[in-house]
């Protein structure tokens, strides 16, 4: 059952690359003395500034101003403006744009390189190199194209034509005067083979490097930055009062909308985006268990049943791996690393025993229909899902004769601090959901679709009567654990003959636990990686009474190291349901500047662009109070004592809503032409199109 291969998204080729010297010697910043470098990104309008002033080793003075970005409106073009300024001399300056393919992952096994020269064409101001990758043959065309200005004009110039394997270059030695900027604009693309038959490849790189070009950077530029303003002006937060919880929770906006558009289904959400190389750029369960509820909040409906649909299409993948594990009849184990549906990660107590994954694919099914009522979605894609998801936990349960009900033995819960536990709450609680769900969602798509139900039935073998039947056997008689002196959910079988320390008892030195402890000590220990049983008491909120909640956040919380950075979200909106504000605002403060203050001293590895959804669930659900029963929408929002207001917008059911809170009262104005009705503090009211209602805290 162990993966036959290990997946990875491979770096692409550098394009935004120039290459500068003065009287032939290069501009490098790892010899100049550097002073006045800044960096800057606009997260507004969607590029990043880079600026500095060099000493050369030779004395020469230079400064640089730099302007760069990817472009959101055409998501196969970028561009960059390179100001350079010679401050103390003149003489020859030497500029080559180039593009080099010739790259490594940080993680290769003796600097291995994956990609393999197709082809490569150099013209006087232009350059492409068409490559593929070793093994799966993928092939992406990345071309340049560039111009120079000299004193505000179109400078005309020859230039070197250089050609390496997997790297194209053309240098142009012009003069340049002390004062006088030069200003290279170079645009390039990325065209792959995912889009486009190979044979075409480079002729629609071109196409699409002319694109750029013929715009211009301003209007380029321009176009990106009312594309921002759009996306702005649906999904900001704003916070008057907390200069750090603003930023923090604007750069986290940022990541999300970058790195995912939702317009491909066959694309999905990697733990760390395009910021860094760890984890691969796998799809983890971090997608549909974080991501989900920020795109439907935030954007059109298609892009987060886009994320649905991509889990839809590897279900075959997912019921080969369960068959891989000796699960038979249609029963679907979907992947916990995955690039194409094919499970990619080799460690046996996560691979084979963190599956409670299922069920946060199955939930996101459940999540997308509550939000958006379209049911249709069962119809068409989720119930078939569902039922494989369903087989699955059916065979993956044994009946104990002990204890008289069926129990779950053997796996790992979100909690990765503690491996090969028998009965998780959080994973029996999940799965028993997952099968009374699926019941439920079958009894809909039988009595509104009759005839796609029995294509289904037929087409994947389904017995109704018998299967149903052992499933509502097992989620009648699912063992949860449960102590009935600490009156509390227990984490796992043995969970409470652990030495019941908390994190008060930790040395600062021992810090993060990963980085400090030997792995069979944290495994002994009763320290809490993420929320686990917390975790189930937040997608279920409505399953148990506030006191409940309240015991189990009391006894879990102080235990919970948060070294992942999927917890404190969950920790903010519980926290905020009880009344715990200094809590909500700790927690809420590190999942929103997680990667910014690098609290888990990790960011060098990239930014955890799937928590960052987390931060603004944290927002929403946590501060906010929004929640979704009953077709309808509900909010309950606080205020944190040090912030005087905040705001925030949310996409529901072809509604725009806005909701406005201070110390004093909170507003939500419907910015649509539909009435709705909402609860507020759980108090239903109408609120008519284009109106607003006003709540006194």
């Amino acid at each position: 059952g162990y993966p036959e291969y290990f997946a990875k998204v491979l770096n692409a080729a550098n394009w935004i690359g120039i290459k500068v010297e003065f009287d032939g010697e290069a501009l490098d910043l790892s010899k100049c003395k550097v002073n006045e470098f800044r960096r800057e990104l606009n997260m507004q309008e969607g590029y990043l500034d880079r600026s500095f002033t060099a000493t050369m080793v030779s004395g020469k003075k230079v400064k640089v101003n730099a302007r760069r970005f990817c472009s959101i409106v055409d998501d196969e073009i970028g561009a960059i403006r390179y100001a350079i300024t010679p401050l103390d001399f003149s003489g020859t300056l030497s500029i080559t744009p180039y593009v080099d393919v010739d790259v490594v992952n940080e993680d290769s096994n003796y600097d291995e390189k994956f990609w393999v020269e197709v082809d490569k064409k150099v013209k006087r101001r232009s350059g492409y190199v068409l490559a593929e990758t070793k093994k799966t043959e993928f092939q992406v065309c990345t071309g340049m194209k560039f111009t120079i200005f000299q004193e505000s004009e179109e400078a005309d110039f020859n230039s070197f034509r250089i050609q390496k394997e997997k790297y194209v270059g053309c240098t142009v030695d012009m003069p340049c005067e002390e004062g006088q900027e030069v200003v290279v604009y170079k645009y390039a693309a990325n065209v792959s083979s995912l889009n486009y038959e190979k044979e075409v490849l480079m002729g629609k790189c071109k196409e699409a490097v002319k694109r750029a070009f013929d715009k211009g950077f301003d209007q380029l530029i321009e176009e990106q930055a009312e594309a921002w303003k759009s996306k702005w002006e649906e999904a900001d937060i704003r916070i008057e009062g907390d200069v750090a919880a603003q930023q923090g929770i604007r750069f986290n906006i940022f990541q999300l909308y970058q790195t995912y558009t939702g317009e491909d289904e066959r694309l999905n959400i990697g733990p760390k985006g395009f910021t860094g190389e760890k984890y691969g750029g796998s799809t983890y369960w971090d997608t549909e268990a974080y991501c989900l509820p920020f795109y439907l909040a935030t954007a059109d409906q298609h892009v987060s049943r886009n994320l649905l649909v991509y889990r839809y299409r590897h279900l075959q993948k997912a019921i080969e791996n369960a068959e891989k594990l000796g699960f038979k009849d249609g029963a679907a184990l979907y992947p916990m690393v995955t690039m194409n549906g094919e499970e990619c990660h080799n460690e046996w107590e996560i691979t084979f025993e963190e599956i409670h994954r299922n069920g946060a694919i199955a939930f996101a099914i459940y999540d997308y229909v509550r939000y958006t009522g379209e049911k249709e979605y069962l119809v068409d894609h989720g119930l078939e899902v569902l039922i494989g998801i369903a087989r699955f936990w059916a065979q993956r349960v044994h009946f104990s004769e002990r204890r008289g009900m069926y129990v779950m033995h053997g796996v790992t819960g979100p909690n990765e601090y503690e491996n090969n536990v028998n009965n998780n709450w959080y994973t029996n609680y999940i799965a028993r959901w997952c099968l009374q769900y699926a019941m439920e969602a079958l009894e809909y798509v039988e009595a509104n679709a009759p005839e796609k139900y029995e294509e289904l039935e037929e087409r994947i073998k389904f017995y109704k009567h018998t299967e149903t039947k052992n499933w509502k056997e097992i989620a009648e008689n699912f063992y949860l654990p449960y102590d009935a002196e600490l009156d509390i959910f227990v984490q796992h079988d043995g969970f409470l003959d652990k030495a019941l320390l908390t994190t008060a008892d930790l040395d600062k030195s021992d810090r993060p636990l990963n980085q400090n402890w030997s792995w069979d000590r944290i495994l002994r220990s009763v320290f809490i990686k993420q929320a686990d049983v917390l975790q189930g008491l937040y997608l279920f909120e409505s399953d148990f009474d506030k006191e409940a909640i309240r015991r189990n956040f009391d006894f879990y919380e102080p235990r919970t190291v948060h070294e992942s950075s999927l917890s404190p979200c969950v920790h903010v909106i519980l926290a905020s349901k009880l009344g715990k504000e200094e809590k909500a605002y700790e927690m809420y403060l590190r999942t929103a500047r997680l990667d910014l203050d690098d609290y888990n001293n990790d960011t060098e590895d990239g930014c955890h662009t799937t928590s960052m959804a987390g931060t603004w669930m944290a927002f929403v659900k946590g501060f906010g109070g929004m929640r979704v029963h009953d077709d309808m929408a509900g909010f309950s929002p606080f205020i944190p004592r040090k912030w005087k207001s905040y705001a925030f917008k949310v996409r529901f059911r072809g509604s725009y809503l806005e909701v406005k809170v201070d110390q004093q009262k909170t507003i939500i104005e419907n910015h649509s032409n539909k009435a709705l009705t909402i609860k507020v503090y759980n108090e239903e009211k109408p609120l008519p199109a284009a109106s607003s209602i006003e709540v006194a805290h």
